[in-house]
């Protein structure tokens, strides 16, 4: 009898409950159905935004946003201009341009309707350039002047580097700068954003060197980075849920640079004797073979040139014959400098110059570029365009650290910037290559292979 009075009593306490609020009970109803039925809807946008797996980069190096390395850059933005597989330059921010007065002058016209990322109209006098020797001023806003002190008609390649407005935005890239993480000045995160649908967010994190780099892959912090020693690569070897690609960085490479000022090294035959004595077989798993200043890529590259070789029988003979006649300068000590990442390859070196009867002393080097040296093992990065007046010509004293002068070399590299034509300085870059490698200023080892680690 109790139990049915408590049912009895429920019964009619729901029936009270809903007829005093069934407004409400069907209001909720109906807004709790709309929104299920707009989270289905509406739900690969959501994710799009909250879960959309991001591809977070790992890269070594300290950075400002002023000295972004331009691949990360690219994404960003692009140049006045841009440079085809042929090498001639093409309109890019740009719609055109004028030579005036022989390539002392250049008049370039920016496109119509171009935005910043944040929604402003590009104008000239945003755009700013600080090249040495070169004078940039805004016209209007739709024009840029510039005025070198020397004619130079292959001044527009020099107009590749991606436009930027302070701080970081860019025009008609398929990125933009959503936030950027910076402690002392120093960029630590940047994250970027895609102006595409098809696109995956990018996150760009900072790291001293290659072992916090490495961590931070592990520990699960990024998904993706490049390294550049195969014996670090083969440590994911083993790793399931990661994939390893590898491939030849050219914009790099481990060169031996002589200091031509030494009187021992002056030579030429002495700088051949120890080309022959490099250890190349052993270099062979650090990266692909080079022999030209310009790598294969280039469309000026001349697949014609001698092979170097290994002979270190033949490089102790024809130093023997130096040693006796220049005993004065030949007994003296060749400081040999290089830089900790190259340590194991200067040491092989160094044993085959030991091993030719050379006098070397083998350091290494805190600075970017040492002031004092006799021979230097060192990574140059290469420039995209051929042109390497700064690094070879007689006049460049910052730029040539060899103290190169050759009469020869000179005259092609003045010829081959002193016209657009693509055939032209094909031919003056070609006979460039060859003087230059039968001189030997410096031995291009290899280009560096390149691992990239990244997360399945």
């Amino acid at each position: 009898m109790i139990q049915k009075n408590q049912l009895r009593y429920y019964y009619w306490l729901f029936s009270e409950f809903t007829k005093k609020h069934l407004k409400m009970i069907l209001l909720s109803f109906f807004v709790s159905f709309f929104i299920i039925i707009s989270l289905v809807s509406f739900s690969p946008y959501l994710d799009a935004l909250f879960f959309t797996r991001k591809q977070v980069i790992g890269f070594v190096g300290n950075y400002t946003i002023n000295t972004l390395p331009d691949t990360i850059l690219e994404k960003i933005s692009h140049g006045l201009v841009s440079v085809n597989e042929r090498g001639e330059p093409i309109p890019a921010l740009s719609s055109s341009w004028e030579m005036l007065k022989g390539g002392k002058e250049f008049r370039f016209h920016l496109k119509n309707d171009l935005v910043w990322d944040d929604g402003k109209d590009v104008s000239a006098y945003d755009l700013v350039y600080n090249f040495k020797d070169v004078e940039a001023k805004a016209i209007d806003k739709k024009t840029i002047y510039f005025i070198l002190k020397k004619p130079l008609p292959i001044f527009p390649t020099y107009l590749t580097k991606p436009a930027l407005r302070y701080p970081l935005h860019g025009a008609v890239g398929p990125y933009k700068v959503d936030r950027i993480k910076e402690r002392g000045g120093v960029v630590r995160e940047l994250y970027l954003s895609p102006n595409k649908k098809d696109l995956t967010p990018i996150v760009y994190k900072f790291y001293d060197n290659e072992s916090k780099l490495i961590d931070a892959y592990k520990v699960g912090e990024i998904n993706e980075m490049t390294i550049f020693k195969k014996n670090l690569a083969d440590g994911f070897l083993g790793w399931k849920n990661t994939t390893i690609s590898k491939s030849v960085d050219y914009s790099t490479v481990l060169t031996l640079f002589f200091n031509t000022r030494n009187p021992f090294l002056t030579e030429k035959e002495v700088r051949q004797a120890i080309a022959l004595s490099l250890p190349r077989e052993k270099l062979q798993p650090l990266g692909e073979p080079a022999n030209s200043p310009i790598p294969p890529p280039s469309w000026a590259y001349n697949p014609d040139l001698k092979k170097p070789f290994f002979d270190l029988d033949l490089s102790k003979k024809n130093i023997a014959k130096y040693l006796k006649e220049k005993e004065s300068t030949a007994s003296a000590k060749l400081e040999f400098v290089t830089f900790y990442d190259y340590l194991t390859t200067a040491g092989e070196i160094d044993k085959n110059l030991k091993e030719i009867r050379l006098n070397t002393d083998l350091t290494l080097s805190n600075f970017s570029q040492p002031e004092q040296f006799d021979l230097l093992l060192a990574y140059w990065k290469i420039p995209n365009d051929p042109d390497q007046y700064f690094f070879w010509h007689s006049t460049q004293q910052q730029g040539n650290i060899t103290h190169y002068k050759n009469v020869r070399i000179d005259k092609l590299l003045e010829d081959g910037r002193s016209t657009l034509s693509v055939e032209s300085r094909k031919k003056h870059y070609a006979q460039f290559q060859k003087v230059l490698v039968d001189d030997l200023p410096a031995v291009f080892l290899y280009y560096p292979h390149a691992y990239t680690i990244k997360r399945k």
